[in-house]
């Protein structure tokens, strides 16, 4: 994908609909630099928007369906300092499970 400072960057200031992975945080913190509204949504809030088989087009249609949506819950973007304290827990868990032979 493109760096987030050639695909934006000169435009005026528009919302940015994305759905919520580990990624997607850096981006939202780099776009709202810019001056651009990010909103971030969990994959499940999206996939009821998605028509018929899945594939990227029909995707950003329902992303670009769902940020619309009045009622839609949209994710807060996590600074770096809680996205690190989530992969430490998250690691610590599955280090956790593996040592005493549960998933």
């Amino acid at each position: 994908m493109p760096c987030p400072d050639t695909l934006y960057g000169a435009a005026a200031p528009v919302t940015i609909g994305m759905e919520a992975c580990g990624e997607t945080h850096d981006w939202a913190r780099q776009y709202n630099q810019q001056g651009h509204q990010v909103k971030l949504m969990a994959p499940q809030f999206v996939k009821p928007y998605v028509k018929s088989n899945k594939n990227d087009m029909r995707h950003a249609e329902a992303i670009a369906e769902a940020v619309t949506r009045p009622t839609m819950r949209f994710a807060p973007i996590k600074d770096v300092n809680q996205q690190d304290i989530q992969a430490l827990t998250s690691r610590r868990a599955h280090t956790r499970c593996c040592l005493c032979g549960t998933r």
